[in-house]
């Protein structure tokens, strides 16, 4: 499995979902992309290699999770190589509709050399991977959209409203204990 963090942030984010997600059987990776600003064609080139290079050390395919801005390079990821990725969870991820439907879209601008709704990578966070999606929102998430989030029905293969916050959908034990949960229901470890 290999955890994607959110904007703003790094491994460190992950660390407690990461270890949580060890001890229930998991073979678990970082993202190893240091502090998360954007996403550039570089940024996910070494994305990209951290994934064939996970999965090579595990001889299979590789669960991608990602938290906000890290469900987008999970869900790109899974586009391009979907012969490395069995599953991909995004925890409050802004992979539908509107890029500026959430409240983060002006701290991004200002990180980035390019606007929110005009990446510079080709790929189309909201077309569904052809591997199994799982979309985990909040109405209370404060941050994303819950709709964006969410996702159109056939942009996802599954939707689970949760009902934490951004800050906690990646960090909070309760919110980790559903990741688990519904992960197990769709995975082995």
């Amino acid at each position: 499995m290999l955890v994607f963090p959110g904007i703003l942030s790094s491994d460190n984010a992950t660390a407690l979902l990461r270890r949580t997600l060890s001890k229930t059987g998991y073979s678990v990776h970082p993202s190893g992309l240091g502090f998360v600003t954007g996403i550039t064609p570089e940024t996910m080139a070494r994305a990209e290699a951290r994934l064939k290079a996970v999965a090579q050390a595990e001889g299979r395919k590789v669960a991608l999770v990602g938290w906000s801005l890290g469900g987008i390079y999970a869900r790109v990821l899974a586009q391009r190589h979907p012969d490395l990725v069995e599953l991909v969870m995004t925890l409050g991820s802004p992979f539908s509709g509107d890029r500026r439907a959430n409240n983060a879209w002006r701290v991004y601008e200002a990180l980035n050399d390019h606007k929110v709704d005009a990446s510079p990578l080709p790929d189309d966070p909201a077309v569904k991977p052809s591997v199994p999606t799982i979309a985990l929102w909040s109405r209370n998430d404060g941050v994303i959209a819950p709709a964006s989030a969410r996702g159109a029905p056939h942009e996802r293969d599954a939707e689970v409203e949760v009902p934490f916050s951004h800050f906690a959908l990646g960090s909070a034990r309760r919110s980790i204990a559903r990741i688990v949960t519904e992960l197990g229901d769709r995975l082995n470890p």
